[in-house]
């Protein structure tokens, strides 16, 4: 069954809205689908409904309500990858996670489920490193995050399980900041780092021409493997 529901914001100044996808039967647990600069799409709203069909609560918040409800963008589309791309200059990424921590502590007060994790894509990605530092997440996982190299410091507040998905030939995240990334996070107890040769950036994307159906079928393997470890 899937619904949208309203979220207060962490501090209580503004709302915002999220898509839910629920499981048939009681939540094993409940997972926060953290979107990518194309906002909460149809490739989106699919992450969630899949994570429902495995037993999982999943619920997308619409971070780019700080420009306006709703947008939706397809990333095989020129103008509208254009289109994403300002959004992702112009967002407030430090907002957008305590959105998150909003959606995490709304799941925990609503929900009734015991453990919540949080999984972004792109922009999601990093904003899943930093939901990892900055909040209680419970287990976390970021697919070809951007800009880790420069949140590096944050890592010691990690304090809940992270593993990230690194597609060696991103081309928005090049080979001296995936250098950084594992001279940084390799030997961090709660971190655990996947690379894979060959791939590019939005090589697990549901939908669309980005897609790599081997690369994203063992990405997501992991990802289901590390989600039922330590949140089932």
């Amino acid at each position: 069954m899937t619904t949208n529901v309203t979220i207060n914001s962490f501090d209580g100044g503004h709302t915002f809205e999220a898509y839910v996808a629920r499981p048939a039967d009681t939540p094993t647990a409940a997972i926060v689908v953290i979107q990518e600069i194309f906002g909460v799409n149809a490739g989106i709203r699919r992450k969630c409904d899949v994570l429902a069909e495995q037993g999982y609560l999943a619920v997308a918040p619409d971070l780019f309500h700080q420009f306006e409800p709703g947008i939706e963008l397809d990333p095989d589309i020129e103008p509208e990858m254009n289109k994403a791309l300002d959004y992702f200059g112009k967002l407030d990424q430090d907002h957008g996670v305590r959105d998150i921590e909003a959606t995490i502590k709304h799941i925990r007060e609503n929900e009734g489920c015991g453990k919540v994790g949080a999984v972004g894509y792109c922009l999601g990605g990093r904003l899943a490193y930093m939901t990892a530092a900055r909040t209680d997440s419970d287990a976390t996982v970021g697919y070809y995050a951007v800009g880790v190299d420069n949140l590096l410091g944050e890592k010691a507040s990690i304090a809940n399980p992270l593993m990230l998905h690194i597609p060696e030939e991103d081309g928005f995240v090049d080979k001296d900041t995936q250098k950084a990334m594992h001279e940084g996070l390799d030997d961090h107890p709660k971190v655990t780092l996947y690379d894979y040769p060959g791939l590019d950036h939005g090589f697990a994307t549901q939908f669309g021409e980005r897609r790599d159906e081997e690369g994203a079928q063992l990405a997501d393997s992991r990802t289901d493997a590390f989600f039922k470890e330590h949140l089932g």
